[in-house]
């Protein structure tokens, strides 16, 4: 599989701290790779900048080929990566269906929007009798969904999510991750932060371990599922 991302030699800077240091990772078309590591391992400061939101200090993301770690993020957003931050990052005043629109922003193709978003709803019927809602009174889970839905909205090749199940209870969770398999199933690729890394190495392919901003291992979800290492520092074994 050739990469869709391909990640060489990230550092970057945050908060006057090296947060993450000569990182090496890639996605394919379709594949689902989880990263996971312990609070302030770099994790979120590795999505910020391949989303644009953060400047590396040195090495390079390519993107379907092309150079986009200069770019700003609206650039970013276009060519096809979407980042699904930490909070969700929800319009509270807004309602449902303006929150799903603000997804379509940088696009012009009405019918095309329409489309997606009769498809979004299908993917997520929850979100459908609430359209008229205010975000900001949603459930946790129902906001983590709107945004899913808010970010599928731009018609992502690559899905970029931040603990997409934190503060949620477990059937929600079990709800929210399934969602994201019927997204990965329809061909979108996904890089996963996941704090709960049982859940994190059981959904994706492959994952890669950060510690303290360096890759400290990568392999086959199962591999690392079952390495002893891995197990006693992320899986309470």
């Amino acid at each position: 599989m050739s990469a869709l991302l391909a990640v060489n030699q990230l550092s970057v800077a945050y908060g006057g701290i090296q947060a993450v240091r000569e990182l090496n990772l890639t996605v394919a078309s379709g594949e689902m790779v989880c990263l996971i590591g312990a609070n302030g391992a770099g994790k979120t400061t590795t999505l910020k900048a391949l989303s644009g939101l953060l400047a590396p200090r040195s090495g390079s993301v390519h993107f379907d080929g092309q150079p986009i770690a200069r770019l700003p993020p609206h650039e970013i957003a276009r060519r096809g990566l979407a980042l699904v931050p930490e909070g969700r990052g929800m319009f509270p005043r807004m309602s449902v269906a303006e929150n799903l629109m603000m997804g379509a922003y940088a696009r012009n193709d009405r019918a095309a929007i329409a489309r997606d978003l009769d498809q979004v709803y299908a993917l997520l019927p929850r979100l459908t009798e609430r359209r008229a809602q205010l975000a900001g009174l949603l459930s946790g889970g129902e906001q983590q969904m709107l945004a899913l839905g808010r970010a599928m909205m731009a018609r992502p090749r690559l899905l970029l999510l931040d603990e997409p199940s934190m503060g949620l209870a477990p059937l929600m969770v079990q709800a929210v991750f399934d969602i994201i398999r019927k997204i990965a199933a329809d061909g979108v690729a996904v890089l996963l932060i996941e704090q709960n890394a049982h859940l994190a190495l059981k959904t994706c392919s492959r994952g890669y371990v950060l510690e303290n901003g360096v890759v400290a291992a990568s392999g086959a979800a199962a591999d690392l599922a079952a390495d002893p290492a891995v197990r006693q520092a992320y899986l309470g074994e």
